[in-house]
């Protein structure tokens, strides 16, 4: 076998690999040898049929297979012997003109992970911004809850009723005045102003007092779940059987013990943890955007353009899949066109700051565990169907692609937890919003590396704020693997409207608003 090499510019190299015919057909005549006991043909004995008939009968499987065992053995050779560290799985091509019998020509082009300096930890400090859970602010939540589990009472007799208020209502649906299915209910409880039932509904029973009877009319939105109601100009009967008003939830240990709960004391104890969790989480996103924005600024390597395409491809599919929510999708649309540059320079940061997480994990023996990998998997698969989650399982066990790319996330959390414990860290007490204003400002002082504040407080997807990290085995931000197909995820169950709730209730999730944050 012979290897020269063709271009060796920057991050990019390619290579010509001659593979001698009689490699090949060597191969071929071995696992001749190696099968001929086990074919069977008429008038010979088992064993003994001739290597020129098995040659015959298998030759082009036999040789395709020779051809794509000694093109990846050359492969593994190139790697090794010129110390490559591939970015993504390098191109692979056959001389067109290749024929059996002839030296193999490959041709081979990659990009390959750059070298990068592993900066020193010495003087690396950060803040951190404490937010303490007060007293006020668990009550606050407690109120909350006590909310949300209102209680209701008679209103005085010839009370019209008002936001706020519930009605006890009979209904009957009707297109063009016939009934329709799922459209009639009896005793149904509906809390005016807070927006459950179609538009225009509840809004056309304010004001009305028990025992009233009115017919109201509605139209259906155009993307109801069920679609024979779509946009459809609807009449509803209407009995209403009682106007209740809210009472007075009163907070104390029975309202507690009504929840499940001990007492006051616990459910607050446990509010108050949960308070703690939320602002440590925002403490620590605080604290991971300071110190990327410190490593962004101090390195400023190439790196693999391919790598770059990869997370941007990533992060405009995200981006045109929220403008494709917006109500306005052709102005959404051209609103990330105006910023496409800025998104690209966000990938370019990304995949910089995963090879520079990469490198330093890897010099100072962050790995991820067999135990944690084992985990990150069994949790992955939860999403699927119960009879699709060993399938799963097995995928990412024969695709290290896919392994990589769930190993990333955790693998980043682990240096960056590394990172901290190297810093010298500086607390502060701050309040919440002096913490929400921080990360902001954070967001919007970007290094020269990254867009502007109108690009990067408004959207990057919401995947990931982070390139993942590139481990050497296996680049994890190679693009989605390509072998075989995962288990479908179980798709989340359609509302029917089979009853009140269904053929009324409009609970569509809000628009979200595309939400890029600065990697």
């Amino acid at each position: 076998m012979q290897i020269v090499e063709k271009t060796n510019e920057g991050l990019k190299r390619a290579y010509t690999i001659t593979i001698a015919a009689a490699a090949i057909t060597g191969r071929i005549e071995d696992e001749v040898k190696k099968i001929a006991p086990q074919i069977r043909m008429p008038g010979f004995r088992p064993g003994k049929v001739p290597a020129n008939l098995v040659k015959k009968m298998h030759g082009p499987a036999l040789h395709q297979e020779a051809l794509n065992t000694a093109i990846r053995e050359a492969m593994e050779q190139l790697v090794v012997e010129h110390k490559l560290r591939p970015a993504m799985q390098p191109a692979i091509a056959l001389g067109e003109d290749y024929a059996e019998g002839q030296d193999a020509e490959v041709s081979v082009s990659l990009e390959v992970l750059p070298t990068i300096a592993v900066p020193t930890l010495e003087g690396l400090a950060l803040d951190r911004l404490v937010v303490p859970v007060s007293d006020a602010a668990v009550d606050e939540a407690v109120a909350g809850i006590a909310s949300g589990q209102k209680s209701y009472v008679d209103a005085k007799k010839g009370k019209k009723a008002e936001n706020g208020d519930q009605l006890i209502i009979d209904f009957n649906g009707k297109l063009g005045g016939v009934e329709f299915e799922g459209g009639k209910a009896e005793d149904t409880a509906l809390e005016l102003g807070a927006g459950r039932f179609i538009p225009g509904f509840e809004e056309q029973l304010v004001g009305a007092k028990t025992g009233d009877e009115k017919t109201i009319a509605v139209t259906f939105p155009a993307d109801y779940q069920a679609a024979n109601l779509k946009g459809k100009d609807a009449t509803f009967d209407i009995v209403v059987k009682a106007v209740k008003v809210a009472g007075e939830t009163k907070v104390d240990d029975d309202f507690a013990k009504s929840l499940g709960l001990e007492g006051i004391d616990q459910l607050k104890g446990l509010l108050r943890g949960q308070l703690e969790q939320e602002t440590a989480g925002l403490t620590r996103t605080q604290m991971k955007r300071q110190l990327l924005d410190i490593l962004a600024a101090g390195h400023d390597f190439e790196v693999p353009p391919t790598m770059v395409e990869a997370e941007f491809q990533q992060i405009w599919s995200q981006l045109e899949q929220e403008a494709a929510n917006e109500e306005d999708p052709e102005a959404a649309k051209k609103e990330i066109e105006a910023e496409k540059d800025e998104y690209r320079t966000i990938a370019v940061r990304r995949v910089r700051l995963g090879l520079l997480l990469s490198e330093i994990g890897q010099a100072n023996g962050v790995d991820v565990s067999q135990q944690e990998m084992q985990m990150l998997v069994a949790q992955a698969a939860q999403q699927y169907r119960q009879e699709d989650r060993q399938r799963f399982i097995e995928y990412v066990q024969s695709d290290p692609m896919v392994a990589a790319q769930l190993r990333a996330p955790l693998y980043e959390d682990k240096v960056v937890d590394f990172l901290f414990d190297k810093a010298e860290v500086t607390e502060k007490t701050v309040t919440k919003d002096e913490l929400q204003a921080a990360i902001e400002a954070e967001e919007s002082t970007a290094p020269a590396a990254t867009p502007a504040k109108k690009a990067a407080a408004k959207k990057a997807p919401a995947k990931k704020a982070e390139a993942a990290p590139v481990e050497e085995e296996a680049p994890a931000a190679e693009a989605a693997p390509k072998k075989k197909a995962a288990p479908k995820k179980e798709a989340a169950p359609k509302p029917v409207p089979s009853d009140a709730e269904g053929a009324e209730k409009v609970e569509a999730a809000p628009k979200k608003k595309a939400t890029a944050k600065k990697a």
